[in-house]
């Protein structure tokens, strides 16, 4: 695995916090194998500024965000108010120059798995076309379950490669209500998908160590090359 998309079923989830928890495990731990951050389309201020107000990245603007869009809309409706046609070769080319430099690079979704791109393509065609393993972000709120199930099929329909799902506490939550709103051994039996850990709700959601200690409860092994992440351990 060079590569990972980060997916969820929704806006909102927690995909960036995962990004920067396996950013932050990554910078702490990994030394000096190289990652790459990748938003491949942004529109609206978001989550290329959040990577680089944490991280100290060697990546220039153009190379975390290729695409970016100023109205944060989806980004084909943000695009055509500025006039303009989203060109994916544009992402696809900073991807294959991350990938050709960097031991391993994140790539960030925008959305759920549905989440349209550009007039005609989805984030899961982009995980399709891309040949991107995935894992997917599930927040932990009422729905959870259906929402899951969903992102999931659509997942298998296009081809690719779930890796396995994730939960967030998106909210304070206790075990209790947790495992009411999102009961992982229901959630991986209908989707026949596996659970590879739970993000809790982060009082400081900037602190590069609590990030970092986050990412260590997840299953590592499924989420990143064996030789960085056994690192650590």
């Amino acid at each position: 695995m060079t590569a990972l998309l980060i997916a969820a079923t929704d806006t909102d989830c927690g995909k960036t916090v995962l990004t920067c928890a396996l950013t932050a495990y990554w910078q702490r731990y990994c030394q000096p194998y190289r990652l790459g951050l990748l938003k491949p389309v942004q529109s609206g201020v978001g989550d290329r500024e959040r990577y680089q107000q944490l991280f100290q990245l060697d990546q220039s603007l153009a190379e975390l965000n290729p695409l970016f869009y100023e109205a944060p809309l989806a980004p084909p409706v943000a695009a055509a108010l500025q006039h303009e046609a989203i060109d994916l070769s544009v992402a696809w080319q900073a991807f294959r120059q991350l990938s050709a430099t960097r031991d391993w690079v994140i790539v960030e979704g925008v959305g759920g798995l549905g989440s349209p791109i550009t007039d005609d393509t989805t984030v899961a065609d982009l995980a399709a076309a891309w040949r991107l393993p995935t894992v997917l972000v599930v927040p932990v709120k009422l729905g959870a379950i259906a929402n899951a199930v969903a992102n999931v099929a659509l997942a298998k329909q296009t081809g690719i490669h779930l890796v396995g799902f994730v939960l967030n506490c998106v909210t304070p939550c206790s075990p209790e209500r947790m495992a009411q709103l999102a009961p992982t051994a229901l959630i991986e039996r209908l989707t026949q998908t596996p659970y590879l850990g739970t993000i809790p709700h982060l009082s400081s959601p900037d602190n590069l160590q609590q990030l970092a200690e986050a990412a260590r409860q997840l299953t590592l092994e499924a989420l990143m090359p064996q030789s960085f992440w056994a690192l650590s351990r």
